[in-house]
């Protein structure tokens, strides 16, 4: 316990997409990345937000990317900060 009594919980971490195997699967495969945010069901917009890392992908959302860039290695895709 901290003085006075309260506890505080650490926030938790937060994932984020690592761009650099996005922009290989795309030159790799002649796409670009309004194709990938199609084909992962999401905005361009938005896969824009996950690759600058201003935003954090929800878990399904890192389900879909893996599945559609063919990654298994969720440490390929995406790094964890505390």
């Amino acid at each position: 316990m901290s003085p006075g009594g309260a506890e505080y919980a650490r926030s938790p971490p937060r994932v984020r997409l690592n761009p650099v195997p996005v922009w290989v699967f795309l030159e790799e495969r002649g796409i670009s990345q309004n194709e990938l945010a199609r084909l992962a069901g999401i905005s361009p917009g938005y896969l824009s937000q996950l690759m600058s890392g201003s935003a954090h992908p929800f878990p399904q959302m890192r389900q879909r990317l893996q599945r559609v860039l063919r990654v298994t290695d969720i440490n390929a895709l995406f790094t964890i900060t505390e």
